[in-house]
């Protein structure tokens, strides 16, 4: 199932540089998201699907693809031409794993025959990558964070994924996302569990006929 849901009211996070993602949640705090949870502003509305709570945002869509037990598969927002896929996975607590990451995704696209180059962004080191679909070429930019003990990867794509300034309110998501990583002892880079919130997914299953969901 698909299900979309546009949200209201939200903020921005000042854009502080940081040097390095680890210290400065040993440090003060992250002067901007993505926040662990136990760092995460409490006046903001989000949408808690689980491991990953997104902030309201104007204008925004998210689109959640759901199995039948409600267990989230894919996250994707979007405003306007432009979208952000989102993922969150497991990560050792002395050290980031974007790094080794980025270049497994960066040898795939290669392989795939895509042309890949690294740039300088807000939160480290990109990805820009043109890829071949069935409608011509695609443009696409991953970005990666690393947090204490877990990693989030957004993917951007439109005008957003060759020009950063274009991503807009999806940035304002990013920026102002929240990560509830648990207790729970998990191999590295196993995606951290995400779930439909009941309210959507009671509409969800009322919207279901019997095989569907």
């Amino acid at each position: 199932m698909i299900f979309s849901r546009k949200r209201a009211d939200g903020g921005r996070h000042a854009r502080d540089q940081r040097a390095d993602v680890l210290d400065s949640y040993e440090a003060a705090g992250p002067p901007r998201g993505p926040y662990d949870l136990s760092e995460a502003p409490d006046d903001v509305q989000r949408l808690d699907l689980g491991s990953l709570h997104i902030p309201a945002v104007p204008g925004v869509e998210v689109r959640v693809q759901a199995d039948p037990q409600g267990v989230v598969q894919q996250v994707v927002l979007v405003h306007g031409e432009n979208a952000l896929q989102l993922g969150v996975f497991a990560a050792p607590r002395s050290e980031g794993i974007w790094d080794e990451v980025r270049e497994e995704i960066r040898q795939s696209l290669v392989g795939d025959g895509a042309t890949v180059q690294e740039s300088q962004g807000e939160y480290g080191v990109e990805l820009h990558a043109r890829v071949r679909t069935p409608d011509g070429p695609t443009d696409l930019r991953f970005v990666g964070v690393d947090g204490p003990r877990w990693m989030v990867r957004g993917v951007y794509q439109g005008a957003a994924a060759t020009d950063p300034a274009a991503a807009g309110p999806l940035a304002t998501c990013l920026d102002g996302l929240v990560v509830d990583r648990g207790q729970e002892a998990k191999p590295v880079r196993e995606p951290l569990p995400l779930r439909l919130p009941r309210e959507m997914a009671e509409q969800a299953g009322e919207g279901a006929t019997p095989g569907e969901a």
